[in-house]
């Protein structure tokens, strides 16, 4: 019965690991988009620094045009007031004045500002310059690397799977068939479980002293009296409980 045993911890564990590839092989699409996107985010966010620089630098010279313009406008205005010959005259070409002359201080202040923005920008640009230079050789690399990881699990479930064929062959047909119904009603799959501090580790039950001594000797199939799965301990704890 030791070796039955053995054999239906052998597979529960082939199964378990079974499992474990599949979940990586059906979300690796999913996975791998997500990858993209995460570096697509960063990207993005580069983009966008860099585009706000632009915009920033683009309104900053707008400005320094209508500075240059009304500049042009003021010298024209302050001609008039030279020639003014009413106070009509007069009056019109101080009100111009005074309005071009604010409208000049606001474009400055404003020109001001924006080239502080644009300092900041660069500032964090700068900060990111590694980022940006392995931004799209850190993004294949990413790819590249979980690419050959679903290879290597595809490989490993194949392996896997005629393995598990080879060991399932070599069970009794009653203990086959109990494994089977055990595996196919439980969720996580598991239809043999490692007993652990005295519990099942499948539903944490904790065992009678006397089914414990009794999974140890492994000269009969113990199931839980909580889940009914199959219990084992690791070969050490067993072999010290054989008479």
């Amino acid at each position: 019965m030791r070796s039955e045993l053995e054999k239906l911890i052998d597979l529960q564990r082939t199964d378990t690991n079974l499992r474990r590839l599949k979940s990586i092989i059906e979300t690796a699409e999913e996975k791998r988009a997500e990858i993209e996107q995460e570096f697509e985010k960063h990207a993005f966010s580069i983009r966008e620094l860099q585009t706000n620089r632009e915009t920033l630098e683009s309104e900053r010279r707008d400005l320094e045009n209508q500075i240059a313009d009304n500049k042009s406008y003021l010298e024209r205005a302050e001609r008039n007031l030279k020639h003014a010959q009413n106070q009509k005259e007069y009056e019109s070409a101080m009100r111009e004045i005074d309005a071009l002359q604010k409208q000049v201080v606001t474009f400055e202040t404003q020109v001001v500002e924006k080239m502080t923005a644009v300092e900041d920008l660069d500032k964090e640009l700068a900060s990111r310059d590694d980022e940006i230079n392995s931004l799209d050789s850190d993004r294949d690399k990413a790819l590249s690397d979980f690419d050959i990881d679903v290879a290597a699990a595809r490989q490993e479930f194949e392996v896997e799977s005629k393995r598990r064929q080879e060991v399932f062959a070599t069970l009794p047909a009653h203990l086959a068939s109990v494994y089977n119904r055990l595996a196919q009603r439980s969720r996580d799959g598991i239809a043999v479980a490692e007993v652990v501090g005295g519990s099942c580790s499948a539903c944490f039950m904790a065992l009678r002293p006397q089914m414990q001594l009794e999974v140890k000797r492994m000269s009969s199939v113990v199931t839980c009296e909580s889940c009914t799965r199959i219990l084992y301990v690791v070969s050490g704890e067993a072999d010290a409980a054989t008479p």
